[in-house]
């Protein structure tokens, strides 16, 4: 038991599990979610449930933000938590290098601390503190939130400055991305062709060619159990921009992520944000220009 007290904000597909096992192991936890249906099964396995940001931060340590994106931040915790001297931040969101940098930035002017800890994993994973944590921030924040990261997590790499763990997790979702689009037109194609559609999924997801995140999402594909989502498409879209709005800054074109990013933005205009980003490679998918 830690004696620790988090206040956690977001309770998505990942803050539900990162909340739970976090209560597993021996923190006491302080939820808030918009959605407070989302919130009641984190309470019942013995969170403390808060009616808003300000009122889960009112007396807890620690602030973990699992959001959907630099918005809800924003809105969150230096709209509506009200930063203490001494709070310190630890933010799961996927943002930008550069938001992190000012968020940490804000958060130091407020005599706060900031630490990036970007997730690789799923669901399942963070329910079971089996994710991949990347972190990164000032050397005796990351030490400080070390207890949490570790609870959290099956290993932690520690990066170096704030932001650089978000540059860490855009470079992996930029894969994640580019990957599942070219399993999308590997499908159409091998359709097209004329070969069955199973049995090309399951060829390529056991071959050398394929990797545990195009496996997997060639067996979504298959099964076409596109919800619930380990990684929903609206998210995979936004990930991808902001890698695309960071590259412009440092003057790189990234032609393979714009196209990908196309994927999942037509997916999300024929209503598909909710479902997981596998979903491009549906058989009822547009195959676009």
């Amino acid at each position: 038991m830690t004696g620790r007290h988090i206040a956690f904000m977001g309770l998505g597909s990942m803050g539900g599990g990162m909340a739970l096992r976090l209560l597993d192991s021996g923190f006491r936890v302080t939820v808030y979610n918009r959605t407070r249906e989302r919130a009641l099964p984190v309470a019942e396995a013995g969170a403390a449930l808060a009616g808003s940001p300000a009122e889960a931060a009112a007396s807890a340590g620690v602030l973990l933000l699992s959001l959907a994106d630099e918005a809800a931040v924003e809105e969150v915790l230096f709209g509506s938590a009200r930063l203490r001297p001494g709070t310190l931040v630890i933010n799961t969101s996927t943002v930008s290098p550069t938001y992190a940098r000012a968020a940490g930035a804000r958060a130091e002017k407020a005599e706060a601390r900031w630490v990036d800890a970007c997730l690789i994993g799923n669901p399942a994973q963070a329910r079971e503190g089996a994710v991949r944590v990347l972190a990164s921030g000032a050397p005796e924040d990351v030490e400080a939130a070390r207890p949490v990261l570790k609870a959290l997590g099956s290993s932690l790499v520690v990066l170096g400055p704030v932001g650089l763990a978000p540059a860490m997790k855009l470079a992996f979702n930029l894969l994640l991305g580019a990957q599942v689009a070219s399993l999308a037109d590997a499908v159409r194609y091998g359709e097209r062709a004329g070969l069955d559609r199973e049995l090309l999924l399951a060829a390529i997801g056991g071959s050398g060619f394929s990797s545990k995140v195009m496996s997997f999402r060639a067996e979504v594909m298959r099964s076409g159990a596109y919800e619930p989502a380990a990684f929903r498409t609206s998210l995979m879209h936004k990930d991808l921009r902001l890698v695309l709005e960071e590259a412009r800054e440092l003057d790189l074109e990234l032609s393979v992520t714009e196209s990908a990013s196309g994927y999942f933005e037509r997916a999300i205009a024929e209503g598909k944000g909710d479902a997981d980003a596998a979903v491009v490679g549906a058989a009822t998918a547009s195959t676009g220009a």
